[in-house]
């Protein structure tokens, strides 16, 4: 019986990817390093969880600096991009992905409880949700754990288990979202069953023992149906959010 969904974030609730990316940027910029991550060198760090483990490893590989970074500094830097980050996500500029919104307003009318479990951290959960969902947003998440709660990130599967803990639930009993192979070998390790659905930076990644891999939570709804809950500007009815529960549910249980 599906009792919880345990959603991630960057990637999964929103495609926050490029957002980020544009947010290390300025902060690298600001700081006087000269760095500059394009999409193809970001999609390589993306390997790496974690904003600060992304910077420590990126300085690892030899990049160019005028003086050592410390622990303290790269903190002090990652402080700064999650600042500014907030600041694009607070104009707009982060919608959550199709389907989404109408799950996660749905579910708790249907008996299913919401958390998240995520490499990123509460603040930039915060400001995604307060953007997206209203003052309230935060508040529809019974359970958030983050990456910085945990000894070790995805694919470790201590966020998940963290957030098991806090649900008070047995994994068989819960559903992850995911959208990486990083998340669903975490998931997968903390003995969840996983949906993943593909983002712009992980759609050619290998979703092995995933238990359904789409493209967006709509596509989860039989053509018509899904077609006719689209808004003509791509927005996604709330109709769709009990089509969209009733569909994880199956899922769920076929993967029991």
């Amino acid at each position: 019986m599906l009792e919880a969904l345990i959603f991630d974030v960057d990637g999964t609730l929103a495609e926050t990817e490029e957002a980020h990316r544009a947010a290390f940027n300025r902060a690298f910029s600001e700081s006087g390093l000269g760095w500059e991550w394009d999409q193809p060198l970001y999609g390589q760090l993306l390997n790496v969880t974690g904003g600060k483990e992304r910077i420590a490893h990126y300085l690892a590989r030899g990049a160019s600096v005028e003086a050592p970074l410390s622990a303290e500094d790269i903190a002090r830097l990652h402080a700064r991009k999650t600042a500014i980050f907030g600041e694009i996500v607070a104009t707009g500029g982060v919608p959550l992905r199709p389907g989404v919104e109408a799950l996660i307003r749905h579910a708790p009318e249907a008996g299913i409880r919401l958390a998240i479990a995520t490499t990123t951290t509460l603040a930039n959960v915060e400001n995604l949700l307060g953007a997206t969902l209203g003052e309230d947003g935060l508040d529809r998440f019974e359970v958030i754990a983050a990456g910085d709660e945990v000894p070790a990130k995805k694919p470790a599967p201590d966020v998940f288990l963290l957030a098991l803990k806090r649900l008070g639930l047995p994994a068989g009993r819960c559903l992850a979202l995911e959208d990486s192979a990083h998340g669903l070998a975490s998931a997968r390790a903390a003995g969840l069953a996983a949906l993943i659905t593909r983002s712009a930076y992980t759609a050619s990644q290998n979703f092995d023992g995933a238990a359904a891999v789409v493209d967006n939570l709509v596509e989860l709804v039989d053509g018509d149906a899904g077609r006719h809950g689209l808004g003509s500007d791509g927005s996604v009815g709330a109709a769709l959010g009990p089509q969209i529960l009733a569909e994880l549910t199956r899922i769920a249980m076929r993967a029991a």
